[in-house]
C-alpha cells in the first residue's frame, strides 16, 4: 500500500488528482475513514462493520487524519493514442 500526503482543505476530486490525473478525471466518490478509527478497530472490515466508512462526493473537504479510498472510472483512451 502506498501513501500520499494531501493538504488539509483540499477537495476530494483534487486530492484524487494528487495520486494520478486519471483519478481526478474519472472521479466517482471517495470512501473516507478516520485514522484514529482505523488504529482503534484495526481493519477495514471492522470499520465497515461499525458503520464508520463515509462515502463523499467531489466537493468533500479533506480533513487531517482522513484515510481515503478513491473510486474512479478510468477514462477511455483518446483517439490520438489509438493511431
Amino acid at each position: 500500500m502506498r501513501c500520499w500526503t494531501i493538504r488539509e482543505g483540499t477537495v476530494a476530486k483534487k486530492a484524487a488528482g494528487v495520486i494520478h490525473t486519471d483519478f481526478e478525471k474519472g472521479f466517482i466518490c471517495a470512501e473516507i475513514t478516520k485514522y484514529t478509527d482505523f488504529v482503534e478497530l484495526g481493519s477495514d472490515a471492522e470499520i465497515k462493520a461499525n458503520g464508520l466508512l463515509k462515502q463523499a462526493g467531489k466537493d468533500h473537504v479533506i480533513e487531517d487524519g482522513d484515510i481515503i479510498f478513491f473510486r474512479f472510472n478510468a477514462p477511455a483512451p483518446s483517439k490520438a493514442a489509438k493511431k
